[in-house]
């Protein structure tokens, strides 16, 4: 079987072609298929099949739509390979293999080509990627507005995938195959103006000049005529390098791979340039003045000291943050490292106390043996020791992979496979990998490059012995400044001549800030700013040991000192933007969260914070996540404290919008929590969710910060926002019920009564008492529950009622007290009916057919489970489909069909593990290792269980 979207969209068989029939039946195929693996919303599919008003009926349109398609991929025995078509939620999702979908492949084989050393395997990398198209992409396909523009990025990729193809016949000579390859294309895209430049230098390399020129000016007229624009660099550049007579590159041979040595020698100054590989001359287009005809500066490449890059290759990396500015010594450290990074794929690690400098000592020796790294040097700050917490590992490896050229929708979910995809890319390659604040091994090793001329750089204040016992890690111990080196420090801030104006009195200086880099900087920092101050006056002052140990803490007011020699040189809105930050009660802020702290809108906050980050204020961890240092963020707190109040009440609706916006996306089934809070500031811009993993990501990585909102609500009075931030993180709660949720949850309840609010407190107490028996505390769990249905009756919400009577019941079932947990179960069945919400009387009886089937009742527990399955198949998540599956199962064991029984149980667990609902999966599993002697549900059990005891 094979997916076709580079043509005419289709579904390939051993047997022919499947009959898809109508076009929009294709659109809705193509939509799924540029989403393989990803829920699409109904919505994003009534776009994708309508490109103006659609219909009353697009709904049942779409699903008679998805229910033929459905029908057809199972005639074609579509799960032999691997492929689904399956509901998730008010979405649906295709699941198949990539190398099933042609454009998949395509972006596959790209990928690989641009990774290959020799030109002739480039070649034919390429060629085979553009034999998967059969004619212009999502032919056939009704093209809304999201596949209009679909396509039109697989054309470009196409397009991009041809000129690199005649770039790379260039570098083998072939400069007739080139222009052949070329002319078709420019004559189907004539205004493509990179491709008429392409064009052009391959016939002038072929010996066409007067071709090449003929075809310069066709354009030129074309560009005029059809556009009003004169040729852009690209053309013009091309077309001065004929003129001129350049010879071009030299072509490589044909079946020669070229080779560097493993570690280079220290480059000559005296290697012509022309001897380096591929080498390129660079035209630049002419300065402002520079008349129209006149050729444009061509910049060579330097000397050998920087390794050329193959046209083929991908163009090095370099994710370095700047070298240390009035970096001072460390001469022998410095060859320490030299040293341990001889070998093969060698780890070398930088150790010592805080503010010894094993940053900036670690990126001066990246600077200063660029040459050894032609592949690039990649940067990552692990954050091991900020109380702002460590980064997820796969977002580190997502940062790392998107660098080395892997899109984004082929970067993988999970953090192990993101590590092998980086091994296997760094293979071939000779990258320095910098991983800063490291805290343990564990971490460092998940981060390791594959290649063995890879070197690994890691910083810590741990000694990390398990790395050195694992992958033989060579220590680089760092200790303070000698007294020398601490006076060059303080001269390169203060400038040489104060420093030789009082000698004495600066090594006196270096002496009493004890040699550490930071005290130092600070000391300096402080006298830069105060020019009539006298080097001697201020060692005086740090004679005395309690006066110096205030002034050295970096928790005090001499960093004061040194942030505002920095931030009054800031423009107005980036200080206004700066003193918000610091009332900012989590770890990190985001442009969304910046703006409703500061009142304006996401753009401007990030303009803003990229002015700080230059000023080096802030920092950005992630691509759009920015934090400050603690003692940064106390300095700006106290920059306008006035406004405090104002921005905890801006940062908090913002969460509780951006949150509301999550749960929605993540649970479209479930009703609203509740409405706004009086007073309620709608931001600027809300963060927008494509689907339900973005969302539950989003939920997982602000969790911390959420958690902190909520206490700065509470504490500063606010418990309608308190209790509403923790409430709406219920899809994560759900989904992570074990991760220790409980003392959030009571600080929600605290803030629910506080306010004296009866539906807050039910909801709360429904919830948490939920928690509480998931976490085997029965009894604590009853207690609380008992209290719920009757505040949801006070407060008029029958919804509410029905969901704590569902949670007392299961509760009142463990305890042993299965009639009263039936009876509150067909209250709340009876009340979600009455309210016409499916999605809360699915769940009811969900729970009334396990309890059944308990009571040893298994028919009616079939007919209960059957019910709650018929009520919403197209619209239910898995994880509840995979519950009531199962009780279907075990109620046919019940009944003596065992056939049924494990055919039920194992679609159960299919669905859960599909889902990654590890506990269902579980469960599932138990019953059937219990029931049969079939070695694979072993297997599965004990890997989902494995799953479910190491998840975060």
């Amino acid at each position: 079987m094979e997916f076709r979207l580079l043509g005419t969209v289709a579904v390939e068989t051993y047997t022919g072609p499947l009959p898809l029939g109508p076009a929009k039946r294709r659109s809705l195929l193509a939509a799924l298929l540029l989403s393989a693996n990803t829920p699409v919303s109904v919505g994003r599919l009534t776009e994708s099949l309508w490109d103006d008003t659609p219909p009353s009926q697009a709904r049942g349109v779409i699903q008679g739509h998805v229910s033929r398609l459905r029908a057809l991929l199972v005639g074609a025995d579509a799960e032999a390979y691997g492929v689904e078509l399956a509901t998730l939620g008010d979405a649906y999702v295709l699941r198949a293999p990539e190398t099933l979908v042609d454009a998949q492949r395509f972006e596959e084989l790209l990928m690989l080509a641009r990774e290959q050393r020799s030109p002739g395997d480039t070649v034919l990398m390429l060629k085979e990627a553009l034999s998967l198209w059969q004619g212009p992409a999502l032919s056939g396909a009704f093209a809304g507005p999201p596949l209009k523009a679909a396509a039109h990025s697989l054309e470009e990729s196409r397009l991009a995938t041809v000129e690199l193809l005649a770039r790379t016949y260039g570098t083998l000579g072939e400069y007739h195959r080139a222009a052949a390859l070329l002319s078709a294309e420019t004559a189907a895209h004539p205004l493509r103006e990179s491709l008429a430049a392409e064009l052009m230098l391959a016939l002038y390399r072929a010996g066409r000049q007067s071709e090449a020129l003929d075809r310069f000016h066709r354009t030129r007229r074309l560009l005029a005529d059809e556009l009003g624009i004169d040729p852009g660099p690209k053309l013009a550049d091309a077309y001065a390098l004929i003129l001129r007579g350049d010879p071009g590159p030299p072509a490589a041979a044909p079946a020669a791979r070229a080779r560097v040595p493993s570690r280079p020698a220290a480059p000559s100054a005296a290697s012509p340039a022309s001897t380096e590989v591929g080498a390129v001359p660079v035209a630049e287009p002419p300065v402002a003045g520079d008349t129209a005809g006149a050729p444009p500066v061509v910049r060579r490449p330097p000397s050998s000291a920087q390794p050329a890059v193959h046209p083929a290759d991908p163009l090095p990396v370099d994710l370095l943050p700047r070298a240390p500015r009035g970096f001072q010594g460390r001469t022998a450290e410095l060859a320490a490292l030299s040293r341990a990074a001889a070998g093969e794929s060698p780890v070398c690690l930088v150790t010592g106390p805080a503010g010894v400098g094993k940053t900036a000592l670690a990126l001066q020796w990246a600077h200063r043996n660029e040459a050894l790294f032609p592949d690039g040097r990649l940067f990552a700050d692990l954050r091991g020791f900020s109380e702002a917490g460590e980064p997820a590992l796969i977002d580190v490896l997502r940062e790392f992979l998107l660098a080395l050229g892997v899109p984004p929708r082929r970067v993988p979910e999970s953090a192990p496979a993101a590590a092998a995809l980086f091994r296997s890319l760094t293979g071939r390659r000779r990258l320095l990998v910098v991983l800063d604040n490291a805290r343990d091994s564990a971490t460092v090793r998940a981060l390791l490059p594959g290649g063995t001329d890879c070197v690994t750089l890691v910083t810590s204040r741990h000694r990390l012995e398990g790395l050195i016992a694992s992958d033989a890690a060579r220590p680089v111990p760092l200790d303070t400044l000698e007294a020398d080196d601490g006076t060059a420090l303080l001269a390169g801030v203060l400038g040489e001549e104060r420093v030789l104006a009082e000698p004495v009195a600066a090594r006196r200086l270096a002496e009493l800030c004890g040699g550490l880099p930071l005290a130092l900087r600070v000391t300096a920092a402080r006298l830069a700013g105060r020019p009539q101050w006298t080097l001697a006056a201020l060692a005086d002052e740090l004679a005395d040991e309690r006066g110096r140990l205030a002034f050295l803490d970096v928790d005090d007011t001499g960093v004061a000192a040194a942030l505002r020699l920095t931030v009054q040189h800031l423009p107005p809105d980036a200080v206004h933007q700066f003193a918000r930050l610091g009332h900012h009660p989590g770890g990190h802020v985001d442009p969304y969260a910046a703006a409703a702290l500061a009142g304006t809108d996401p753009v401007a906050a990030a303009a803003a914070l990229e002015r700080l980050a230059a000023a080096h204020l802030v920092s950005e961890t992630a691509p759009g996540r920015w934090v400050l240092h603690d003692l940064v963020r106390l300095y700006a707190r106290g920059l306008d404290p006035a406004a405090a109040r104002e921005a905890l009440v801006g940062v908090l609706d913002h969460g509780i919008a951006t949150a509301l916006a999550a749960a929605d996306t993540a649970e479209p089934g479930g009703e609203p929590c509740f409405v706004l809070p009086d007073g309620f500031r709608r931001p600027a811009a809300v963060r927008d969710f494509s689907d339900r993993a973005e969302a539950m990501r989003w939920l997982s990585d602000e969790r911390e910060n959420l958690a902190l909102a909520a206490q700065a609500a509470r504490d500063a009075g606010l418990e309608d926002r308190a209790w509403r931030i923790i409430l709406l993180q219920w899809p994560q709660v759900v989904w992570r019920v074990r991760d220790n949720w409980t003392p959030l949850l009571e600080l929600a309840l605290e803030s629910a009564r506080a306010g004296k609010d009866a539906y807050a407190e039910s909801r709360v107490l429904t919830l948490l008492g939920w928690v509480l028996t998931e976490e085997g505390r029965a009894a604590e769990a009853a207690a609380l529950l008992e209290h719920s249905p009757r505040l949801a009756r006070e407060a008029g919400d029958p919804l509410g009622e029905a969901t704590a009577l569902i949670n007392l019941a299961v509760v009142r079932a463990e305890l042993g007290e299965l009639p009263a947990a039936t009876e509150n179960c067909v209250r709340a069945v009876e009340l979600a009916r009455r309210e016409e919400d499916r999605h809360t009387e699915m769940l009811a009886l969900q729970h009334l057919a396990r309890m059944r089937l308990t009571a040893r009742r298994p028919e009616e527990a079939l007919a209960h489970a059957r019910t709650a399955l018929d009520l919403g198949p197209e619209h239910e998540e898995a994880a509840r489909r995979s519950l009531l599956l199962a009780v279907c199962g075990e109620a046919h064991l019940a009944l003596g069909q065992e056939d049924d029984g494990v055919r039920l149980l194992d679609r159960a667990a299919r669905e859960a593990e599909d889902a990654g609902y590890d506990e269902g999966a579980v469960r599932a599993l138990e019953v059937l290792v219990r029931t049969t002697a079939e070695p694979s549900y072993r297997v599965r059990h004990e890997r989902s269980a494995l799953r479910l005891a190491t998840a975060p």
